[in-house]
């Protein structure tokens, strides 16, 4: 009787055991599964933190719009125009870092010569913001020699006029990363004589 008592207490024994030793299991699979979710989750947010902030993108230097504060242009032998210019320019940065750019210059064309020069000072873009800015140019046609097609603009009452410039600057992140960055424009517009206005201002 005794023996059987024993016998009973051992299997009880083993069989408590062997709940414990799969319980045990159970828990450091759940663990386990638990660590590679978290694993596989962590992989996720870095690539699209990788993809996304960390992912740095040339900002966008544009003209928005410009108005004529003076206009002079004449057909006489040679044909003659003197323009004073006030733009809007805007410096889009789509990124999670701001973008500190230097100063530099706005070419502005006539057929390929070069008629003036505005002056855009240094500044700062913040992260995902547009800065705008108010620059003032003054135009003539003194470098433009023999050009017979300027005296048919003028008397067509349009200026077909165009401009172009580059913004060097850094895009700065979580002030740890530095990256260096430009921003080109290039715009064609045709400027009334006859309303003095600037139209059709298109930038790429």
């Amino acid at each position: 009787m005794a023996e059987q008592s024993y016998q009973q207490r051992k299997t009880e024994m083993e069989s408590a055991e062997e709940v414990s030793k799969e319980l045990k299991r159970k828990k450091r699979m759940k663990l386990l599964v638990y660590a590679l979710a978290f694993a596989i989750f962590q992989t996720i947010v870095i690539l699209v933190f990788s993809l996304t902030v960390m992912r740095i993108k040339n900002p966008k230097f544009r003209v928005l719009s410009i108005t004529v504060e003076d206009l002079q242009a004449v057909t006489t032998n040679p044909p003659y125009f003197k323009i004073k210019l006030n733009a809007q320019v805007a410096v889009k940065n789509n990124n999670f870092g701001h973008f500190k750019f230097q100063n530099t210059t706005i070419s502005f064309d006539y057929g390929g010569v070069g008629v003036g020069d505005a002056f855009v000072d240094k500044g700062r873009s913040k992260a995902r913001s547009t800065k705008k800015m108010n620059v003032a140019v003054e135009l003539n046609s003194n470098n433009i020699l023999n050009n017979s097609s300027l005296q048919r603009e003028i008397e067509s009452g349009y200026l077909a006029l165009t401009c172009h410039s580059k913004l060097s600057g850094k895009v700065q992140l979580m002030k740890l990363i530095k990256k260096k960055k430009s921003a080109e424009m290039r715009c064609a517009m045709l400027v009334n004589l006859l309303t003095k206005a600037v139209q059709d201002i298109k930038c790429q």
